[in-house]
């Protein structure tokens, strides 16, 4: 049952791909949404960053490193490879989940947020995302902002929220962020 459940489940979030992408387009014409947030002096959260963006998020916002936490379907034809991510002076870490539904794995927060701060340390900006910038970055996002202030996972994502309104961090996605907490803070809440 499981497996059917996910089998659906990507199934759904593919067929709903388009509609949402356009949608998230829409949004930020018609309304108060940005494309992209900065969070800090190193994390950019922020939808899918389309080729013609390049430019701007290398040359304007010191973006040496992307965090992609789409699958390769979500990136296929709009954005850029990491070859050609690599081309334009950035290195890209994908951190495949599935959009919808998924959760980033504990595995992935680490390395995420690992790569999160070598760039940090090296003076750089990080544009993490997704489709709208709303959950699967969100909550890498968080747990960046947990590992740095050992802020709670509430806190992080009020943080987050106080710069990119439209965020959210589900119910699940917080449960993981709690253990990603309780692993670098070494304390539960």
């Amino acid at each position: 049952l499981s497996s059917g459940r996910s089998r659906v489940t990507v199934y759904v979030s593919r067929l709903l791909f388009y509609p949402t992408l356009a949608y998230n387009v829409v949004m930020e014409k018609v309304s108060s949404r940005r494309w992209f947030d900065r969070v800090d002096e190193t994390v950019i959260l922020g939808a899918l960053p389309f080729r013609s963006m390049t430019k701007q998020l290398v040359d304007s916002e010191n973006v040496r490193g992307v965090i992609t936490m789409n699958e390769i379907y979500e990136t296929k034809y709009f954005c850029n490879s990491a070859e050609e991510w690599r081309a334009a002076g950035a290195e890209q870490l994908r951190l495949s989940t599935v959009d919808l539904t998924g959760i980033p794995s504990l595995e992935n927060l680490h390395r995420g947020v690992e790569f999160a701060l070598k760039h940090r340390e090296q003076g750089n900006s990080v544009y993490v995302h997704c489709k709208a910038g709303r959950s699967r970055s969100a909550t890498l996002a968080a747990a960046y902002l947990i590992r740095v202030h050992c802020w709670t996972p509430e806190e992080a994502c009020q943080k987050l929220a106080s710069v990119r309104p439209h965020v959210l961090v589900r119910s699940a996605q917080l449960e993981m962020l709690r253990r990603y907490h309780q692993q670098v803070c070494g304390r539960s809440i």
